[in-house]
């Protein structure tokens, strides 16, 4: 029975995309759909923006990193503290440095 679990968990972490410096595992910019699927790659899973469905939240591998443009974060880099956002998607309103890294603000819903 150990072989068979242990078989089955082999397959299944064969089968999962790792998360990298480029990025959280998020394929094609679709996130996890079920709970399960979120969890398993280490994500958050909850409410999120106005939608009453929960979804699945993702950290980033450069969370926390200075930054002074868009490019140099996998997710967004926040204009109020210069660094690298700690999860994405991300909701409400915010100011984030674009590519040439002028201020922009955006209010995600």
């Amino acid at each position: 029975m150990r072989f068979v679990i242990v078989a089955a968990l082999l397959t299944l972490a064969g089968c999962m995309a790792e998360a990298d410096e480029t990025g959280p595992l998020v394929a094609d910019g679709v996130y996890p759909q079920s709970e399960a699927a979120c969890l398993a790659v280490a994500g958050r899973w909850g409410p999120g923006g106005l939608l009453p469905e929960p979804m699945c939240f993702l950290a980033n591998p450069d969370a926390g990193k200075s930054c002074t443009r868009a490019t140099d974060c996998v997710g967004a880099c926040l204009a109020e503290s210069r660094t690298c956002a700690p999860e994405q998607p991300i909701f409400g309103c915010y100011a984030y440095l674009d590519e040439d890294g002028a201020e922009v603000t955006i209010c995600a819903d």
